[in-house]
């Protein structure tokens, strides 16, 4: 397994569509397995291929407090969504450092695949749907940023390409 590298807001990358998985071969098992020890090494609940810059419909996501349930999505598809929308307060591996609350449909109903290419039906609420439908848009080229006002939009992304150059150049060598 290793670490991959998690695109950072305003990365024009993370704004790529994602492509349905077809082969569910040994490179998949490989991804999908990469991608979970990049989630927990980066203590996150959800990680979709489209944050490591890999544009294929893949979703990693465990909400156990002690990483022990590992879920993953292959191909997902939202069938039914309930009217009643919830506030929910959302950050993202993408977006470090930035907490904002989104509104979104509280019930969701997916189809997905698992890992094998069998098919599989869930109803999600509460946390689940919320993290399902935050990694859905992911895939679909949008980050949680994108619900708040531009405004907000603008200051997350002067905020993160500040951080950025600091890292950078703490990371240069001093000249002599």
């Amino acid at each position: 397994m290793a670490l991959l590298k998690i695109l950072h807001y305003p990365d024009p990358r993370l704004r790529t569509i994602a492509k349905p998985v077809e082969h569910f071969d040994d490179e998949l098992v490989k991804l999908v397995a990469d991608m979970a020890e990049t989630m927990y090494d980066a203590v996150g609940i959800g990680l979709a291929a489209t944050q490591v810059n890999v544009h294929k419909q893949v979703i990693v996501m465990d909400l156990s407090e002690d990483r022990s349930d590992l879920k993953v999505f292959i191909n997902p598809v939202i069938q039914k969504a309930s009217d009643q929308h919830v506030a929910h307060q959302e950050g993202c591996l993408s977006v470090p450092g930035v907490f904002d609350e989104v509104q979104r449909p509280d019930l969701i109903h997916v189809k997905a695949q698992e890992l094998n290419g069998k098919t599989f039906e869930l109803e999600a609420q509460g946390l689940l749907a919320v993290c399902l439908q935050h990694e859905m848009d992911h895939l679909n080229g949008k980050v949680f940023v994108d619900y708040l006002s531009r405004l907000k939009q603008g200051r997350i992304k002067t905020k993160l390409q500040k951080a950025e150059k600091l890292a950078t150049a703490d990371s240069v060598p001093p000249l002599y």
